[in-house]
């Protein structure tokens, strides 16, 4: 079984915030060549998908999407599952654990998965880094439209949004009121969350994910696409959710756990590294699951 290198988790996060990383920024054309470097290291190719798009504000912005394939053949015909992380941050924040770590996370995905494995896998594998997800998920919302345009089949996907941040102490954990007595209040716990058209996907991840000792998973299946429990749609899965296709959060939380979120305070220092070794492990196990069974 490929395992997942903390050492290397902990490299690709150094480097990955030295600087904050906001949209358009030098300091992101930085990190982006970074992570295609280390991706072509890993024998995976990539499509830069450059695009614009409107923020809420009614601003034009400019991104670039990073797609990776392990061969020049992006599926072979087959249906494909995606997944990805958004690099961006804000720019007051170095965003270690937003989103640093769920990009070294795709990066050691990369490294460990076998090349022939993935030829003869069921599904086929996509990789991405989304670009302006603080601008309002615009990088998922290209790369939906970016699947269109290829018109072909995606099985579904996962965006790994904050995966490094653990608080053992009791109460650590905020929930929506909603949610409260439901899951544990020790913010220790990855979640997996998805919608009402991601059960099957969901079960998968969480079969694959439980495979590693000493990691506490929680799922959530939210009605509606998430609309009436805002918190379940803030990362790159949204858009997929709202075009129709099985997607997935994997998440530490976020907000409701780390006191860093946004702040220039999310640096190297404030994560777990065993805990994200772990979900790094996991997200390893449940990707080769997905990969080889379906769902």
């Amino acid at each position: 079984m490929s395992q997942v290198d903390r050492k290397r988790l902990e490299q690709d996060i150094r480097e990955l915030t030295r600087t904050p990383r906001p949209a358009g920024s030098s300091e992101l054309e930085k990190a982006r060549h970074y992570v295609i470097r280390e991706m072509e290291r890993a024998g995976w190719q990539v499509t830069a998908d450059p695009f614009e798009s409107t923020d809420a504000y009614g601003h034009t912005l400019r991104g670039v999407n990073l797609i990776f394939h392990a061969d020049g053949n992006p599926n072979g015909g087959r249906p494909w599952f995606c997944l990805g992380a958004h690099l961006d941050s804000l720019p007051h924040s170095p965003g270690a654990d937003d989103n640093a770590s769920a990009v070294a996370t795709v990066l050691e995905l990369a490294r460990c998965l076998p090349r022939e494995e993935l030829r003869k896998a069921r599904l086929a594998l996509e990789l991405v880094i989304f670009d302006l997800e603080e601008n309002g998920m615009l990088g998922g919302e290209e790369h939906v439209r970016y699947v269109r345009r290829r018109g072909q089949e995606l099985a579904g996907m996962a965006s790994l949004e904050m995966v490094g941040y653990c608080d053992h102490r009791p109460n650590s954990q905020s929930l929506p009121r909603s949610l409260v007595g439901q899951y544990p209040d020790t913010g220790n716990f990855i979640a997996i969350i998805g919608n009402q058209n991601s059960g099957r996907l969901i079960e998968a991840f969480r079969q694959g994910m439980q495979r590693v000792d000493g990691l506490p998973v929680e799922t959530l299946a939210v009605p509606e696409n998430g609309m009436f429990l805002q918190a379940t749609r803030l990362s790159d899965h949204s858009p997929f959710w709202d075009a129709g296709y099985p997607a997935l959060m994997i998440t530490d939380t976020s907000f409701l756990r780390n006191p860093h979120y946004h702040l220039p305070t999310d640096t190297i220092e404030t994560l777990d590294f065993a805990f994200l070794h772990r979900v790094a492990q996991g997200c390893l196990e449940a990707t080769r699951r997905i990969l080889q069974d379906g769902f």
